[in-house]
């Protein structure tokens, strides 16, 4: 196709081409533009007259694509990055009068212990923006931001797409929470035995502190395995239950909540806590500036004890 055939392209159809390559489901591809679901039947229906093409086949509860669908969409997304980010320099951000909505991906420690600072600090400078956050982990963070669920993530990352930019924000150190009134620290004989709380939120009861207990021949006994830290005050109150986490969730919780925190027993590797985002959104002027904020209030000294 050449550039005047482009005029008679519709690139809202090219947007809906896309959600329904990553969804594979006409609901969710709906739900994920906040459209109705009879548009994306129509859209879909034109782009089969378009590309001469069925392009996704109903397999069970699932929408397989056809080869030309798949090699379509090699090319499409390129370029409609590549679209995204010369519209975006269309228009400069001003953050008093903006209403935006941000989406972004924080774990659940992140947002816990660093979400609240930057929300007051947002809420002083850009009062009519929307925030809206979705839990990450590191293997969830490449698909959220390949479908553009989020488009900048906080978390620990590893195996991110070669489009990705990275920036560590901070070095962690695990800390562990108790709400006894013992003045003594922890041993690491009573660390070992005294029942624990795992936090996941993929209902794993081994975590990395095991696998640093491990290194010296030493384990521990997890009694409870939850998806949120914000569940631990109340589960320690009360009682000789040790849970593990992030420093600065840690002192978060010590801030609004009867518990206190120690440094673990033993030596264990600082952990990198890290912002990614896609390249294409590199030069916007809100997600530059939403980042810059990230930064200034998530990054170690923000706070930090």
């Amino acid at each position: 196709m050449n550039r005047i055939e482009l005029r008679k392209a519709d690139i809202n159809l090219m947007v809906v081409f896309e959600a329904l390559m990553q969804e594979r489901n006409l609901t969710r591809a709906a739900e994920k533009l906040f459209v109705a679901q009879p548009t994306i039947s129509a859209a879909l229906a034109r782009l089969r007259v378009m590309f001469n093409d069925p392009l996704l086949i109903r397999v069970g509860n699932r929408m397989e694509p056809s080869a030309r669908a798949a090699e379509v969409i090699k090319h499409l997304t390129p370029a409609l990055d590549a679209l995204s980010t010369a519209l975006s320099l269309a228009h400069d951000f001003d953050p008093p009068t903006s209403n935006m909505t941000f989406r972004i991906g924080l774990s659940d420690d992140v947002e816990s212990g660093l979400l609240p600072p930057l929300l007051r600090a947002l809420r002083e400078e850009a009062p009519h923006v929307v925030v809206v956050v979705q839990h990450v982990d590191y293997w969830r963070i490449p698909d959220l931001l390949a479908s553009g669920e989020v488009t900048v993530g906080i978390s620990q990352t590893r195996g991110l797409p070669a489009n990705a930019k990275r920036k560590v924000l901070r070095t962690m150190q695990a800390r562990v929470l108790r709400a006894d009134k013992a003045d003594t620290p922890l041993t690491l004989d009573e660390f070992c035995q005294r029942p624990h709380v795992q936090v996941s939120p993929t209902a794993n009861t081994h975590g990395i502190v095991d696998d640093w207990l491990k290194e010296i021949d030493r384990s521990r006994s997890v009694m409870l395995s939850v998806p949120h830290f914000s569940s631990l005050p109340a589960l320690l109150a009360d009682s000789d239950l040790l849970a593990c986490c992030p420093d600065y969730a840690a002192h978060a919780m010590e801030r609004w909540s009867n518990l206190r925190a120690e440094p673990l027993p033993f030596e264990t590797l600082p952990l990198e806590l890290a912002m990614v985002w896609l390249s294409t959104t590199d030069n916007d002027p809100a997600e530059r500036w939403l980042r810059g904020r990230l930064e200034q209030h998530m990054a170690a000294g923000e706070g930090a004890r």
